[in-house]
């Protein structure tokens, strides 16, 4: 494998169990309201409006706006579908920056500090730029910058995102490893020229609901960040 000079970083399920801690921010904000719920459905929920919001995006039925502004839509049609219409403007507010407050999977700082002697990090996610910082300072994420869908004006699977990134850095395609664990996110890289590395997240929807291997041929397979490191070794430079 060519001599790797940077590592971008899809973010959600990879980095951070966004599952998890959507659903701990739901219950935090709405249990005290008298709201009884069921916490895991409306995060699974409030995920599932994901894809169908940012694909208004990608075939330019609705101008480029942040995820963060996705999000807010989005929250709004759950509370809705789950009866929860008189949850008022302030509780909304304060729970679409949930996305901002996730937790890391336990191997993941540790994991990019390793890499980053080696590698310029940086994210390459759907995630506006201030999530992605705030997740940073959150979770000690070392980024060398912070690239993505807010710097390309667009939403991946386009091209452009992958593409904006590498050219950020000032290298080819096949100088930049794409991680994630999607199948779908490291297709898309790879189609754009990209190498890729797929990162083993079980339990991202659930126990055993995540992927466990990639469905599509990739560089590098690896159980965490600190196992991707290890099989990069002298690749990573």
């Amino acid at each position: 494998m060519q001599q790797i000079k940077a590592l971008i970083f899809d973010v959600f399920g990879t980095l951070v169990d966004w599952r998890t801690a959507i659903a701990r921010e739901a219950e935090q904000a709405l249990a005290p309201r008298g709201i009884t719920f069921d916490a895991l459905a409306f995060a699974d929920a409030w995920r599932d409006q994901y894809q169908p919001a940012m694909e208004e995006v990608r075939a330019g039925r609705i101008p480029f706006c942040k995820l963060d502004r996705l999000h807010r839509r989005n929250l709004d049609v759950v509370l809705a579908d789950f009866g929860l219409d008189r949850v008022d403007e302030t509780t909304r507010q304060h729970l679409n920056l949930a996305w901002h407050r996730l937790d890391a999977w336990p191997d993941v700082s540790a994991g990019l500090h390793t890499l980053k002697p080696h590698c310029r990090l940086a994210p390459c996610s759907n995630g506006n730029i201030s999530l992605m910082v705030d997740l940073a300072r959150r979770n000690d994420f070392p980024w060398d910058a912070i690239l993505g869908a807010e710097v390309a004006r667009d939403y991946k699977p386009k091209p452009t995102v992958y593409l904006s990134a590498a050219d950020a850095f000032d290298l080819r395609p096949d100088e930049v490893m794409m991680v994630a664990a999607h199948s779908s996110d490291l297709a898309a890289a790879a189609e754009a020229g990209l190498r890729t590395a797929f990162i083993a997240r079980p339990d991202e929807f659930g126990p055993g609901l995540g992927e466990s291997a990639a469905t599509v041929a990739v560089d590098v397979s690896a159980g965490s960040l600190a196992n991707l490191a290890q099989q990069l070794g002298t690749a990573c430079v």
